[in-house]
């Protein structure tokens, strides 16, 4: 009666508070299984970005409630977003649910599990549905456990939580509150553990993660907390590789520009939202730069780092944008040119001013204009890696790859894939690798002679002409 299984919808935010739930019900006792059918426990913690993500989990929610018709002690839970949007309304949808839990109630889910597990067995009245959705002081602070017997060689560090942005077409203020960030410290510490389990790499993560601790913490010596914080993770040993997202471009000043000059394990991969190419659009959204900004902060990059890779994401389909401003998307996309792109066809949130506006897009005019960008995204992205064909790379290797036997799979600082034949021990180094071979989304490359460093968890380890 105390198997887990733990499925995420959504965003990276959201895989690392599902990883913090698992780890705290390991300690809790819990097991957490691989499938939903080996499981006594489902939960969802879910997304409502979008409504697809919305309707994928009510979809599967409704699927399990089937499993108590055989088993009425089977528990089903739904965390995170999508419950802290819809709230309570969504028991008239899921009458089957056990638990209800919001974002800032992760931390409490292990307590509400061992209650509902106790009735179940026969320690107290059977339980209404468990429904925690208020906000907590200090929710942001919960969200750091880690499983000690599991190593990640990069790994999700939460630094803050909520937004204090108001565009027109999110619903993450209202899901996620208003922002609230860890101390300094406290992060660092999170991140020297992390290390010290065999982490080389982190990804710094908060909703507008470059307005981290702009109200809590002074500026320094004109550097933002959020610098402050990069230079402070950049000195803690073990740790090789640093990255972050999602930052918002009116964030983006010059002491961040130059951090990655001056700090060098800050890889050379910005993941910068654009949301449109359009002026028009963008205030619309209530997008406070325009493209003419946006252009100066990537040529202000690449003035530091000419090899800079950068990340977006797009919405097509907005209210109100004509074939006139997708034209404008489009030719700024192509502008700019990105190595990987999270582009999105409008979805209506209700509550959020979008979803009010006029001249909504029509489906099929959203399709088409998002596979017109995906077209140009798959160009520039073969492009950008056959350009790397015969360059050595510095490539972390991450682990086996998903397939073939003795195939390793890593990622380059400009975070494009690798594979690569090598010793499954690899895993946790720097190595150097030839690039031979490239598609779309993976390089194919080959072991060089030396590495340039080694897991902290290997006391030697050679890279020899045998393994080439």
């Amino acid at each position: 009666m105390n198997r887990v299984y733990l499925k995420t919808y959504g965003c990276q935010m959201n895989e690392r508070d599902s990883e913090a739930v698992a780890a705290m019900l390991r300690k809790r006792g819990y097991s957490i299984v691989g499938h939903e059918n080996e499981a006594d426990v489902v939960l969802l913690n879910t997304c409502a970005v979008r409504d697809q993500a919305e309707q994928k989990a009510i979809g599967k929610t409704g699927y399990l409630a089937k499993n108590k018709r055989n088993n009425p002690d089977f528990v089903i839970g739904i965390l995170g977003c999508m419950a802290q949007n819809r709230g309570t309304e969504l028991l008239d949808r899921l009458p089957d649910l056990d638990l209800l839990v919001g974002t800032q109630k992760f931390h409490r889910v292990p307590d509400h599990l061992d209650h509902i597990m106790a009735s179940l067995k026969g320690r107290g009245p059977h339980p209404q549905t468990l429904v925690d959705l208020d906000e907590e002081d200090g929710s942001q602070n919960t969200i750091r456990a880690h499983n000690p017997e599991e190593r990640r060689i990069s790994a999700f560090v939460s630094i803050m939580q909520g937004c204090n942005m108001s565009c027109t077409f999110c619903i993450v203020p209202k899901t996620r509150g208003r922002e609230r960030c860890r101390s300094i410290r406290d992060i660092v510490e999170e991140v020297e553990e992390l290390a010290a389990s065999g982490t080389r790499e982190v990804t710094l993560l908060g909703q507008i993660v470059n307005s981290y601790g702009r109200r809590e913490i002074p500026f320094r010596n004109g550097k933002s907390p959020f610098v402050q914080l990069i230079e402070a993770v950049n000195e803690v040993k073990g740790i090789e590789r640093i990255r972050f997202t999602s930052p918002h471009p009116r964030g983006f000043k010059q002491d961040l520009i130059e951090a990655y000059r001056d700090l060098p394990k800050l890889c050379e991969h910005v993941h910068l939202p654009l949301q449109s190419g359009s002026n028009k659009i963008l205030k619309a959204m209530n997008r406070p730069y325009s493209r003419e900004r946006y252009r100066q902060i990537v040529e202000d990059l690449r003035a530091i780092v000419p090899d800079m890779y950068f990340s977006t994401d797009i919405i097509v389909g907005f209210p109100g944008e004509t074939e006139g401003d997708f034209e404008l998307t489009q030719e700024f996309f192509q502008e700019i040119g990105f190595e990987m792109a999270y582009i999105f066809k409008y979805s209506v949130r209700t509550g959020t001013p979008a979803a009010e506006m006029d001249d909504q897009v029509p489906k099929t005019v959203k399709e088409e204009r998002n596979q017109v960008l995906l077209q140009i995204l798959a160009d520039r992205s073969l492009a950008r890696n056959r350009a790397l064909i015969g360059t050595t790379q510095e490539v972390l290797v991450e682990g086996p790859a998903r397939k073939g036997e003795g195939i390793l799979a890593g990622r380059t600082r400009g975070n494009r894939k690798v594979v690569l034949a090598g010793d499954p021990e690899l895993a946790g180094w720097l190595v150097a690798t030839r690039i031979e071979d490239a598609t779309v989304s993976t390089l194919r490359g080959i072991l060089v002679e030396k590495a340039f460093g080694k897991s902290p968890r290997c006391t030697s380890i050679m890279v020899s002409q045998d393994a080439l």
